[in-house]
Formats: structure tokens, C-alpha cells, sequence
């Protein structure tokens, strides 16, 4: 049974975190003597910076890790429904039912639920302004439970044309986030004219190119360090260490004119680029550009359709990036690089305003699981459903229904998947401090009546039209929630022991004879 609690005890700690009105957790981190603090409501994050012993308890840890990759967002959702999954199930073994049985009945009731969602779902990709709303829909729905629930329109819009520029792609390496403390949250803004590199020129170089020729690289441009470990040079005069000096400045020149022989006008390097070939480019009208983070190169030799080169021997057979305009731009206190009519692809910056680093740090993780699950909806799983506790409901009738056409203590698990379904919009609505047993038996007689579109109104505390309200989820998000959790739960139900290996025994040397 230890399994099963240390299991119910991590999902009891991210389930006060679930829902429009979820409450955050303060992660403290010490390291020696620094310490951060971290702001979140993020399941994923929360869980993977607690500390664990109990192995059932990492399973939903990394199930919940599973559900950010995957998606992006749900990760308090699936393992909350694990949880409750592994609570009915505990009920259940107490009343001498094989966890066999109850893993066969929680896989029949999987399927229920799974066929009863789908058939809700609703495809209005071949209506483009009707599946616009439903993408601003899932970014509002997704954003509520977040720190930037109170401006989720604001967001929300953001984040959807964002997405809309990546053209149907997945890969949000298009999609850059800048976070510059200072100012209000509702200065962010989006610049979808280009993209925004967190750097500034070198001194005495242009501040502003047109047609930009780009040449991207990893390479040393600081060559008067002797770069072999423990190396030391010995002279025996001035003139000695002059001639290994002007040795050292020639051999920079001839790179810095095979650079140049390139013929691009803006060179970006990752590494340092000290004062002597920054004073080559600049006499040469070449714009260059030190010290870009790793990310930030890949991320330009994509979007400026450019090879990220090392050796400059062959100009012949190296792609420069290309781009209408780079300017220098001033937001708060910093300067940044903008990259204006970028020729590999559709790409944006979203740049994030607040008055903390924790509060961008939540903000960004908040924009990063909407960005993931709008990406996913407008590649893969065009279909959406109803959120509020709509679907749950919805899935926890059909399989009551499954339960009645089966016989057989098969019947009591299935049952028990219904009540754990239900168990999400019933903690949703603890967490707004409504009355929950109330709330949750009234939707669910609207659904038995034929409301299907009812769910909870959590701003005024009743039940209401989903569909009206606009509280819409991903069909894929939902799905791949209840698939997650029922596979963990299934899994962690078939331990019936912990076993913990004895540590590896230290071989003793022998002494020599």
C-alpha cells in the first residue's frame, strides 16, 4: 500500500493548484549559499523540484513531465486524476477486489470515457474565423488557471497570432520570449514585424542595415590567448614577444578577411570578439556582433535561413542568412537587435514586461503551455471540447452507463473510474470556495437531462453554457490526460512490493603478493 499513498500524496499536493481559482506554491531552493525562489502553479515545475523517496510517487512526477512534452499543458490535471484513480482503487482493494480486476476494469472504462469524448469533440478547422475563436477560446481557457488570468484577453490574443505565424509548424524555436523587468505586465507586446536578439553592436559599427548579408558562426576570435592547457611561452627580448605579437595580429587579420570575403555585411558570432578584428569589421562596414548565446544563433540560423559555420575556407558552399532590415531597439533601460523582413521563415518575439523576475518567470512558463497547446491544435488535433468540468462529467456518465452493461465485481471498478472523473470538478470547485457536492450533482443532472454543454461558471460560482461562456479545451490535451493517468494508475496498481537493492558492495584491492 505504500505505492498507493505515496502516490495520493503528491497528487493531493498539486491539486490545491488546479482551476481558474487554484492557489500557487513558493519554491525555495538552496544551493550552498545562494537560495531562488520560484512562483508557480505549474504541475510540471512543482513536481519536479520536489524531492522524492517513494518510487510510485516519481511515476506520476514523470508522467506529469511526459504530459508537458506532449502537449504542454494538463500536467496537474493528469496527475490529480491518478490520484483519485489510485483512491478508488485503494477502496476497492480494501473490499478484497484483485487489482487485476481493477486494472481490467479501469481499461474497459478508459475506453468509454475516450469514446465519449470524442464523439463531443468539434472540428471547425474548414471555418477559419470560427476555429480563430476556438484557438482564442483554449488560449483564454488555458490562461485562467495562470498568474495571467486577469489579463487573459490580452494574452490570449497575443499568443494566437504568435502561433498563426509559425504557419502550421510545431517547432516554437520561431517563437522567441524576452522577459525585461520594469513596467506592467500589460506592456508586453508581441513584435510580429521580426525578430528581437537580446545583444548590441560593436562599438564604432553601423547601428542600422539594410539587405542584411548575415554570416552566422561559432568560432574563437580572441586568438592572443595561448589556448593549450598549462602552455607557456619563454622569450629572451622585447622584440621576441613583438614578433610573437604582430605573428598573432597577422594570423587574425587573414581570418578576419576570410570572413569578410564572404561579402555578407553583418557577422554574428557566438563566441567573444575582441577589440582588434572588431576593429577590422568596422573598417571593412561590417556589423559584428559578440557573444550570442547558443540558443540564440540556432534559433536566427533558422529564421534568417543561414549556416551556423566554424572554418571560413570555402565562401563557395556556405548559406548566408538574409534579412530586409537590422536596427538597434531600446526596451526599458537595454538595447536589443531587431531583425525586420527575416527571409528563412515566419518568426516573432514576445516580449514580457513585469515587476519581478519571479512574476516573468511565471509568466513565461504560463505563454510557453499556451503556445504548446495551440501549436498542437492548429498541426495535429484540429478538434476541440468543453473545459469546466463539461467533458469530465460527460465521460463519468458514459462509463456509469458501461458499468450497468457489466457483470461481475469488473462493474465496482468501472463505477470507481466514474467517481474519479468526477473528482476533478469537484476539487476544481473547492478551490473557488463554492459548495462542490452541490455544484457537481446539479451538472450532472443537466447532462442526464440532455445539457450537455453544462459545466462550472467559476466567476459567479453556478452552473453554466460552456459553450456560451467560451470555456474551451484541446481535444488532444484532454484525451491525452485521461489516456496518461489511466496507463499510471494501472501501472502502479500491478506493484504489489518495493523492493530496494542493497548498494553496490566496494571490491577491496587485493595487495600485491
Amino acid at each position: 500500500m505504500s505505492s498507493f499513498i505515496g502516490a495520493m500524496a503528491i497528487a493531493d499536493l498539486v491539486k490545491t493548484t488546479l482551476g481558474p481559482k487554484g492557489m500557487d506554491k513558493i519554491i525555495q531552493t538552496n544551493s550552498g549559499q545562494s537560495s531562488s525562489v520560484l512562483v508557480t502553479n505549474d504541475g510540471a515545475t512543482i513536481l519536479k523540484s520536489v524531492d522524492l523517496d517513494n518510487p510510485a510517487a516519481k511515476i506520476l512526477v514523470n508522467i506529469s513531465k511526459v504530459q508537458d512534452d506532449e502537449v504542454g499543458d494538463g500536467t496537474t490535471s493528469v496527475c490529480v486524476l491518478a490520484g483519485e484513480l489510485l483512491r478508488q482503487a485503494e477502496k476497492l482493494v480494501h473490499q478484497k477486489i484483485h487489482p487485476q480486476v481493477i486494472i481490467d476494469g479501469y481499461h474497459q472504462a478508459s475506453l468509454a470515457a475516450l469514446e465519449a469524448l470524442e464523439k463531443s469533440a468539434i472540428d471547425h478547422s474548414k471555418d477559419d474565423k470560427a476555429f480563430r475563436e476556438d484557438l482564442m477560446n483554449i488560449a483564454r481557457t488555458t490562461l485562467s488557471s495562470k498568474i495571467l488570468g486577469n489579463h487573459k484577453d490580452f494574452f490570449a490574443d497575443m499568443c494566437v497570432r504568435a502561433v498563426l505565424h509559425l504557419k502550421g509548424s510545431t517547432n516554437l524555436e520561431g517563437i522567441q520570449i524576452i522577459k525585461k523587468s520594469g513596467g506592467l505586465l500589460t506592456d508586453s507586446f508581441l513584435d510580429d514585424s521580426g525578430f528581437l536578439l537580446d545583444k548590441s553592436f560593436g562599438v564604432g559599427q553601423p547601428t542600422v542595415i539594410t539587405n542584411a548579408k548575415v554570416l552566422i558562426a561559432n568560432t574563437p576570435m580572441d586568438t592572443d590567448k595561448v589556448k593549450i592547457f598549462g602552455a607557456r611561452v619563454r622569450v629572451d627580448g622585447m622584440d621576441k614577444l613583438s614578433e610573437i605579437e604582430s605573428a598573432e595580429k597577422e594570423k587574425m587579420k587573414r581570418k578576419v578577411q576570410k570572413i569578410i570575403s564572404h561579402k555578407c555585411n553583418v557577422f554574428i558570432n557566438r563566441q567573444l570578439i575582441y577589440n582588434f578584428p572588431e576593429q577590422l569589421f568596422a573598417d571593412a562596414g561590417v556589423a559584428a556582433i559578440e557573444h550570442a548565446d547558443f540558443d540564440g544563433i540556432e534559433r536566427l540560423a533558422k529564421v534568417l535561413g543561414g549556416d551556423i559555420v566554424s572554418t571560413f575556407d570555402t565562401p563557395d558552399l556556405v548559406k548566408l542568412g538574409e534579412c530586409d532590415r537590422i536596427e538597434e531597439t531600446i526596451i526599458g533601460e537595454d538595447k536589443l537587435i531587431r531583425f525586420s523582413g527575416c527571409k528563412g521563415g515566419a518568426a516573432c518575439t514576445i516580449v514580457l514586461r513585469g515587476a519581478s523576475d519571479q512574476l516573468l518567470g511565471e509568466a513565461e512558463r504560463s505563454i510557453h503551455d499556451v503556445l504548446c497547446v495551440l501549436s498542437q491544435t492548429i498541426a495535429t488535433e484540429k478538434r476541440t471540447v468543453l473545459g469546466g468540468g463539461c467533458s469530465e462529467i460527460l465521460m463519468s456518465l458514459a462509463v456509469d452507463e458501461a458499468a450497468k452493461k457489466t457483470s461481475g465485481k469488473k462493474s465496482l471498478a468501472i463505477e470507481a473510474y466514474g467517481l474519479a472523473l468526477r473528482a476533478l470538478p469537484t476539487i476544481i470547485a473547492d478551490n473557488g470556495g463554492y459548495d462542490s457536492a452541490d455544484l457537481v450533482a446539479r451538472i450532472r443532472a443537466e447532462h442526464v437531462k440532455g445539457n450537455k454543454v453544462a459545466g462550472l461558471n467559476m466567476l459567479q460560482g453556478t452552473v453554466g453554457d460552456m459553450r456560451k461562456l467560451g470555456i474551451t479545451e484541446s481535444y488532444k490535451l484532454k484525451s491525452q490526460v485521461v489516456k496518461s493517468a489511466t496507463e499510471a494508475a494501472e501501472m502502479i496498481l500491478r506493484v504489489d512490493d518495493i523492493i530496494r537493492c542493497a548498494p553496490r558492495q566496494r571490491e577491496e584491492a587485493h595487495p600485491h603478493a
